[in-house]
């Protein structure tokens, strides 16, 4: 790999992490959660967010953190950016998942699922 290949991979992590953690904090997504979210320990969301730690591409947890940014933007597209109703929304039951969102995002499957279905929402929006 060339240095500016290994630049763009480092900026490109970098911005993931940001995000992922940018993500999670307007829907108000604990530590806690978005690290089992994301299949990391509590403590790597900390290092995250003291820029100790990045996600890696090639890595489960920077695949994770893409779905989850995913995620955040979809349901940003369709509240309007109100992120008040973003969070309720998130953290309600809901009949179609059975239970909260999210509770249900906690999984890879409940992850892909809940995409699934805000991809659906914001299609007859």
């Amino acid at each position: 790999m060339t240095q500016p290949q290994i630049a763009a991979g480092a900026a490109e992590n970098a911005v993931l992490t940001k995000a992922t953690l940018r993500a999670a904090e307007l829907l108000d997504v604990t530590a806690r959660i978005l690290a089992s979210i994301i299949g990391v320990s509590e403590a790597t969301v900390s290092r995250m967010r003291k820029q100790e730690f990045l996600l890696e591409r090639g890595t489960k947890p920077f695949e994770l953190a893409v779905l989850f940014v995913r995620l955040f933007r979809s349901l940003d597209a369709i509240v309007g950016g109100d992120e008040t109703i973003a969070r309720a929304w998130l953290k309600n039951a809901n009949t179609a998942f059975d239970g909260a969102p999210v509770e249900k995002i906690q999984t890879i499957s409940g992850l892909v699922d809940v995409i699934a279905y805000l991809d659906s929402r914001r299609a007859l929006v």
